[in-house]
């Protein structure tokens, strides 16, 4: 079995979508969000708290985990690859590695072979080729893996783009040709930048190799926040419907509900980690940062009616205690909060998509969201 998808209802009045995205290891509702696994562990929580946040499908990190531990020895785990070795019987997408490479600025080379680089770890040398990404991501055996592209930054000239793109769709059909897995999916990814021709022409380029998914790549990388919704704008009447978009490294919750809104079904991003390590949580209203003295005595859940282990259980005034002290508790309930927080909001949109409400869901949304 490889990956499909299944679109179960579009919103008349937006261009929201909900369906169901089967993997060999589980169906996965849409939209969602998904959190990252960097080094084959979302930092902090175990797979099981995973399951009981509500997470479907998780991510890994194909240039960390080829420095570390590498690929072999995760495939040396058992048959089942990164699941194995992670203790995760769920979904996983790995994603290429290009975007770490590419944020190396000076310890990289970009050819048309693919991109010499310099471990941040230990200053070695290394060659990615779409080629090479392949065996990498066959071995950590993800349900779903990510082509390798090349991610212009923001800004970047018009001409910068055009190279990046063309390496982006090159290299895209050698990772089609390269890949062999059986049970894995591979997506390829659409860049352009933020010019709107490239955009489309990207996309009618990793059209033709016919993916059975599309990642959106090159947004959430400085640029303003309408400018990615015009971008979505674009590609939404341009990538099929009857299969899945990823927009890739957006996580905040206005950017979720907005990318929806623009026809996403899939996200990723570390942020909700993140911030929960320097004590920020987030909340319907925005975001607040527990850790302040203003919470020093307060006795209510980080929110209030939230079902996380953490709202549950215990007061803002012991997380803020626990993040003063520097106890790892502090930190591991700030994330499983913010987990929680994004897969239900995610719940909670596909059901008012499913229900025809959609449109009066983001209205409240925003009548209580404080960016």
């Amino acid at each position: 079995m490889t990956v499909s998808f299944t679109l179960q209802y579009k919103d008349d009045a937006t261009f929201a979508r909900a369906g169901t995205l089967r993997t060999p290891h589980g169906d996965v509702p849409t939209p969602v969000f998904m959190p990252v696994g960097t080094c084959a562990s979302v930092k902090t929580v175990s797979p099981l708290e995973l399951k009981e946040l509500g997470a479907a499908i998780i991510l890994g990190n194909t240039y960390h985990l080829y420095l570390r531990p590498g690929h072999d020895i995760v495939a040396e785990a058992g048959s089942d690859g990164l699941h194995d070795f992670m203790g995760w019987d769920g979904p996983i997408l790995t994603d290429s590695g290009g975007f770490q490479v590419f944020s190396l600025s000076g310890l990289r080379r970009v050819t048309e072979e693919g991109v010499e680089f310099r471990s941040h770890i230990d200053g070695s040398s290394h060659l990615f080729t779409p080629e090479k990404v392949m065996e990498i991501e066959a071995a950590l055996g993800a349900d779903i893996a990510m082509c390798f592209d090349e991610c212009s930054p923001y800004p970047a000239g018009h001409a910068q783009v055009v190279q990046a793109d063309g390496h982006t769709s090159r290299w895209a059909a050698r990772c089609q040709k390269a890949h062999r897995h059986p049970y894995q999916s591979l997506f390829g990814i659409v860049q352009g930048g933020v010019y709107e021709e490239l955009r489309k022409k990207s996309a009618k380029e990793m059209m033709a190799l016919d993916f059975p998914g599309y990642g959106i790549g090159g947004l959430s990388v400085g640029e303003p926040k309408n400018t990615m919704y015009g971008i979505l704008d674009i590609l939404h009447p341009i990538l099929p419907e009857h299969k899945p978009r990823y927009l890739m490294g957006v996580g905040s919750p206005d950017c979720l509900v907005e990318g929806v809104a623009r026809g996403v079904d899939m996200f990723d991003c570390v942020l909700p980690t993140r911030i929960a390590r320097n004590g920020t949580v987030m909340v319907p209203e925005g975001k607040l940062v527990v850790r302040n003295a203003e919470y020093a005595r307060d006795w209510r859940p980080i929110q209030e009616g939230c079902g996380c282990y953490a709202c549950r259980n215990f007061s803002r005034a012991y997380i803020r205690h626990l993040l003063k002290a520097s106890e790892v508790l502090g930190i591991r309930l700030t994330t499983i909060h913010n987990l929680y927080y994004l897969c239900h909001l995610m719940a909670d949109i596909r059901l008012a998509v499913l229900e025809g409400r959609f449109t009066a869901f983001r209205r409240e949304f925003w009548r209580r969201y404080k960016i």
